[in-house]
């Protein structure tokens, strides 16, 4: 009798193992991973000839790989919105870093406008909300700008958020990666333990300035001719690859490793300027440039996503759908991004030549009216890029446009957009504007010159 109670507890043990584990691969573990102010040029594996990224490397032969990812606006903020909710800026809002200080400077008025920016992302079902519907547990770390974690629809997380002291991008998160991994490891290690799924938002301030990287990485990168600036943000590239590294091993070695999704993606981009450490330089960060808006994106899944190195256009818009599709959640047919999953899954191409994007002042004109604040928008199609120019406030814009006219490039010639052919290609640049208005019809906003030859 006693061994016949032994052998039914057997069995159900493995029942419920079984039980277990096709719930656990129906549910995987989501990571994402958001480097902070890092260029599209400045990995490894996307040739860089000087930074050192061996744990990113590692990860890209991994995963299936988007080298012509782009994010749809080049400012933290925006962009993180963006990933956390799948809408473009002008759509859930959240265009710019700050609201613009009203006039007189009346701290009272000036939060309330900070308290109405944040109220925006309660509009919208963020992606560890959705999660959590299907049984998910979530921890934010890093940047985050709209206030305490549990706003977000984290259950768990670092971030105190305003009013508190420190609480505009992250506060007691920015710690994260600068001064260790233990919050993150904590927080998956109780996940498995309580055989949860779980949502993780890596987003350390790194390589994101102040540039203070360890001595012992600054040294690898300090020779007589590279400015120390220079020298100071590779440094900073690699230390936030380490972290990375720490992260991906703790996952692998915590044996979740074929039952866990991690995505990669930038906030946006960074040119390093050579004369101040801690600043950027033209076309890069806040511009509709390649050096703003371009990142790579991947996914890696191992056992069900295959590698591979996609040629195709990819968006830092289709990662909320992709994810929730992963994790067997309802998608809204509102969503602007693509699910890659059953591509990426199956190696098939991707039914998409054509991404929108946009730029914004850094400080919110009218927190009510997304136009107000328009500088730039883009659209890519194939391998032609147009830039139109708008009149929107400018207020905190490091780099104001200085060539007003359309802007269109041919990336596979010009990578890098030294050239513009707008005069010689009327009709692409009609074709593309006409594009953007279909995207995007504006009210109130007007290019500063539609004619090239104006």
């Amino acid at each position: 009798m006693a061994n016949l109670q032994v052998v039914r507890l057997l069995l159900l043990a493995t029942f419920v193992l079984a039980v277990g584990r096709l719930v656990s691969a129906s549910s995987p573990n989501v990571v994402l991973i958001l480097s902070d102010d890092q260029a599209w040029t400045d990995y490894g594996f996307m040739n860089h000839p000087d930074i050192k990224t061996p744990n990113l490397d590692r990860l890209a032969s991994e995963s299936a790989l988007f080298r012509r990812g782009y994010v749809p606006t080049s400012l933290c903020r925006p962009s993180l919105a963006s990933i956390v909710t799948g809408y473009y800026a002008h759509q859930h809002g959240i265009v710019g870093n700050d609201p613009k200080r009203p006039s007189g400077g009346n701290p009272a008025e000036y939060n309330q406008l900070r308290e109405r920016l944040i109220a925006k992302i309660d509009n919208f079902d963020t992606l560890p909300e959705l999660l959590g519907e299907k049984g998910y547990v979530s921890h934010q770390s890093g940047k985050w700008w709209e206030g305490n974690f549990k706003r977000g629809g984290f259950t768990a997380g670092m971030t105190r958020g305003f009013p508190e002291p420190g609480g505009r991008h992250g506060d007691d998160g920015l710690a994260i990666g600068r001064e260790g991994m233990k919050p993150v490891f904590e927080f998956i290690d109780q996940s498995i333990d309580d055989g949860k799924p779980f949502f993780c938002w890596y987003a350390p301030f790194l390589p994101h300035a102040p540039h203070n990287p360890p001595k012992r990485i600054l040294d690898k990168y300090t020779t007589g001719d590279r400015p120390l600036p220079l020298a100071n943000y590779y440094a900073m590239c690699e230390w936030f690859d380490e972290t990375c590294g720490q992260l991906i091993k703790h996952i692998d070695e915590r044996g979740v490793r074929d039952n866990t999704l991690i995505v990669y993606v930038s906030d946006n981009g960074w040119i390093q300027n050579l004369e101040h450490g801690n600043q950027f330089a033209a076309r890069s960060k806040q511009s509709p440039y390649e050096g703003g808006v371009r990142t790579p994106i991947m996914f890696r899944w191992p056992g069900t996503i295959p590698p591979s190195d996609r040629k195709e256009l990819c968006t830092s818009l289709d990662i909320a759908p992709t994810i929730l599709a992963a994790a067997g959640c309802p998608i809204s047919d509102d969503l602007p991004g693509l699910n890659l999953l059953p591509a990426i899954k199956n190696q098939q191409p991707i039914d998409r030549d054509t991404l929108f994007g946009e730029a914004f002042a850094h400080d919110v004109a009218d927190v009510d009216n997304p136009e107000a604040s328009l500088v730039y928008r883009w659209v890519i199609e194939g391998d032609w890029k147009l830039l139109l120019t708008y009149d929107g406030d400018q207020t905190r814009v490091t780099f104001p446009p200085t060539d007003k006219r359309p802007q269109l490039f041919n990336l596979a010639d010009d990578p890098h957009e030294q050239k513009n052919v707008a005069e010689s290609h009327r009709d692409i640049v009609d074709r593309l504007a006409e594009k953007l208005d279909d995207w995007w019809h504006l009210e109130e906003r007007k290019t500063v010159l539609v004619d090239p030859e104006g």
